[in-house]
């Protein structure tokens, strides 16, 4: 018997971009700041997938085109997007729920990055994978490690087993 819409099981969608250097050895981290989520942690341009009105509709590689706009100020082709990587998680912020990611990496885009939100962000840093900040919200570290060093194509996080 199928599950009606009332009985799903939900998972809330979000896209990661990593922005890499023309030398591959360095990735843009940006801070977040006054947004009540992990103030003062490191993460990567990031954001739900949906759509303007959050009902959905938006393909995930279309909303990653989307932040990487609204959050750095750059114009990203979809063709210059590469799936890197897609991590299952369990998070409790603010309550219990599921998540799925999905890390897409570019090394072109067409603009200067900038901090384009900097009522949400208030740094942008080049940073070497191997020698991350100490203070890079977990399930992000997690995500770097497992698509760039270790380049796997998924992974999960916070189950526990």
């Amino acid at each position: 018997m199928a599950a009606t819409g009332k009985h799903r099981h939900n998972v809330i969608p979000a896209v990661y971009v990593v922005f890499r250097d023309k030398s591959g050895k360095k990735l843009l981290l940006i801070r977040r700041y006054n947004t009540g989520y992990r103030d003062g942690w490191y993460s990567l341009p990031a954001g739900h997938v949906g759509g303007a009105d959050e009902r959905g509709g938006e393909p995930a590689i279309m909303a990653a085109v989307r932040e990487a706009k609204e959050e750095v100020g750059v114009d990203i082709s979809p063709k210059d997007l590469r799936l890197v990587h897609t991590m299952h998680r369990l998070s409790n912020d603010p309550e219990p729920h599921e998540r799925i990611d999905l890390c897409f990496e570019t090394t072109s885009w067409h603009g200067e990055l900038i901090n384009a939100e900097p009522n949400k962000c208030d740094e942008l840093r080049w940073v070497l994978l191997d020698d991350l900040p100490d203070n890079v919200i977990p399930e992000v570290r997690h995500m770097l490690q497992q698509a760039l060093l270790e380049h796997r194509p998924y992974s999960d996080f916070n189950f526990d087993r």
